[in-house]
């Protein structure tokens, strides 16, 4: 099973957007998975349910950065390799979706109020604006494969 399918069985079992990215690479970056989910959990849902950047992209970013970022006394080269490649990540999601908000990608649904959750637990929101969540997490790994293959 591919990354981007791990990631989208870890958000259906309870992981938040950039836990299930970050998790699925944890291997790979030689952490933990618990460390992985420990640095990525407070960026879930726009960062702290702000619902600003995705979390599939500020997953993405950490396992961009992780791979290819620059290291203490490490040349600047290696920085602007590492944004290259992350604006090309933003720039394929954005060209698939318009944008990387999290709250636009949700079409608006509201992750903050007490009233709002109540209204997901009543009204079976959290399916249908969750149920958005799978395809973003899913095409980020899958943009996430590409580059890193490149």
């Amino acid at each position: 099973m591919g990354k981007s399918k791990i990631a989208v069985e870890k958000f259906k079992e309870g992981y938040n957007c950039v836990r299930s990215i970050l998790h699925s690479y944890a291997e790979d970056l030689s952490m933990s998975k618990d460390l992985a989910l420990k640095i990525s959990d407070g960026f879930g849902a726009g960062m702290g349910r702000k619902q600003e950047v995705c979390g599939a992209i500020s997953g993405g970013i950490m396992i961009l950065g992780m791979l290819y970022g620059r290291g203490e006394n490490e040349d600047k080269q290696k920085q602007e390799k590492t944004y290259s490649k992350i604006r090309k990540f933003i720039d394929l999601f954005e060209k698939e979706y318009g944008t990387i908000n999290c709250k636009k990608l949700l079409n608006g649904c509201e992750l903050m109020t007490p009233e709002v959750q109540m209204r997901f637990k009543e009204e079976n929101l959290k399916e249908k604006c969750h149920g958005y969540c799978h395809g973003y997490i899913e095409q980020a790994g899958k943009i996430l494969e590409k580059i890193i293959s490149e």
